[in-house]
């Protein structure tokens, strides 16, 4: 199943409203694979983080794009000369000359007020940057996508588990409650003589071993259902119900169908990411580049200062300034170069990279698609061989009651059975875990 990551506009509701974290844990919760797979992608933390990783990534973009527009500010002041600086001029400027004479300049206030607005005209690392901080949201995307393919892939492989967990505890039970019947139908034969004490303590062996294997596999049990309520996000106290059955799951895969599929690499979460590190890479040379390029801004400035000794008598006088200033860079010290130089290293390293990971994908499909094909293979020959080992413990099974069969022949019957058990449900579970992973390859989760 795909789903979609939620649009940023989306994203920035929910964590204005909290609803990402603040919600209502139900009791209980009965799921199908596809709900189960759903409401993780809705309350499992790793995905809630990542979502915010995501809001994150869209302030520092909003963040690069304002650092480049006009901004305006604006100022106040005022100044209590307390003691107004004397000054020693000349005497000749008033008839005495030779002498100097103490002269006071300025008047007891000082006010000001004034507003200043400056913007980028031009300036080549401010535009590279704006880019990278869009790609880098994109690339927190790209993250929020791969971690609800990791979610989802992770649900659908506990789920799995547990339902072949169950069916291991079935079998086991039943097993057992078969067991437990020939157990009392072996101390009934020995009261009269007709089997031996070696019988009895055989067949209670082989029951007491089955009850610990039960314990374990119910203990088992209990485990995965905590992992699947920690990937669902919910409490351990939740009650989780798994609606889904072993055999309508089976019944829907199709490995003709799976195998049919042609790979579309471009589609794969893995090399997305990649792909958007070398053009991060690629933006970083460009950056380094457009360091060495002039930028030129523009400023206005407008001020009106006041001047007097009382507060309520100022004189007032406007002054105002447009400028523009041009940089340019002349020498940097090596220093620009170097960083042209690493940041070439740095993209062919990316490039190095795609390519191993186009490498690593193309083998892993091919691997994966004989993975699966021969799951499927190995499956159905575990079904037969489950249905010959029913077949040859029931006969060893009438032989024994009709004192034809030891009980050491029965206990090794029964032993190859829970051997055919396992051997499928294993084979079963191998089938299901490579179609989880043979379907996150191929972006189908």
């Amino acid at each position: 199943m795909k789903r979609k990551t939620i649009p940023t506009v989306c994203l920035i509701i929910l964590a204005a409203t909290g609803s990402i974290t603040a919600q209502e844990v139900p009791a209980s919760l009965s799921l199908t694979v596809g709900q189960a797979v759903d409401y993780a992608l809705d309350h499992n933390r790793s995905v809630v983080s990542a979502r915010y990783d995501l809001l994150a990534s869209d302030k520092s973009y909003l963040e690069a794009f304002s650092a480049g527009l006009p901004s305006v500010s604006g100022s106040v002041g005022l100044n209590d000369n307390l003691k107004l600086m004397t000054t020693l001029l000349p005497g000749e400027i008033i008839g005495m000359p030779g002498e100097k004479v103490p002269v006071t300049f300025g008047s007891q206030y000082n006010a000001s007020f004034g507003v200043t607005a400056s913007t980028a005209i031009f300036n080549a690392p401010w535009i590279i940057g704006m880019k990278t901080a869009k790609l880098a949201t994109d690339l927190a995307e790209k993250g929020v996508e791969q971690t609800e393919v990791n979610t989802s892939e992770s649900v659908m492989k506990v789920y799995y588990l547990i339902l072949v967990s169950q069916e291991t505890l079935k079998v086991i039970e039943a097993n057992l409650e078969n067991l437990n019947e020939i157990l009392a139908s072996t101390k009934a034969m020995y009261s009269v003589g007709m089997a031996e004490a070696t019988d009895v303590d055989q067949m209670q062996s082989t029951v007491s071993t089955l009850i610990n294997t039960k314990a374990s596999m119910q203990r088992a049990l209990e485990v995965n259902y905590n992992l699947m309520r920690f990937m669902l996000g919910v409490p351990r106290e939740t009650e989780v119900n798994l609606t889904e059955t072993l055999d309508s799951v089976v019944e829907e895969i199709n490995v003709e169908q799976l195998l049919g599929q042609d790979f579309s690499i471009e589609d794969n979460i893995d090399y997305k990411l990649i792909e958007g590190q070398v053009r991060m890479s690629e933006l970083s040379l460009t950056g380094a580049k457009a360091a060495v390029l002039p930028s030129l801004a523009g400023s206005i400035y407008y001020n009106k200062g006041g001047q007097g000794d009382e507060l309520n008598d100022l004189q007032w006088f406007p002054n105002s300034v447009l400028g523009f200033q041009l940089t340019v860079p002349i020498f940097g010290s090596g220093e620009r170069y170097a960083k042209i130089s690493k940041a070439k290293i740095n993209l062919e390293k990316a490039h190095n990279t795609r390519a191993m990971v186009t490498d690593q994908l193309l083998m892993q499909e091919k691997e994966l698609r004989f993975n699966l094909q021969s799951a499927w293979e190995q499956y159905r020959l575990q079904k037969e061989n489950i249905e010959i080992a029913t077949r040859v413990l029931k006969s060893f099974e009438n032989k024994y009651n009709q004192g034809m069969a030891s009980s050491l022949d029965l206990t090794q019957a029964n032993n190859n059975y829970l051997t055919a058990q396992n051997n499928y449900l294993s084979a079963l579970m191998n089938l299901l875990q490579t179609k989880v992973a043979f379907n996150k390859l191929m972006n189908n989760l």
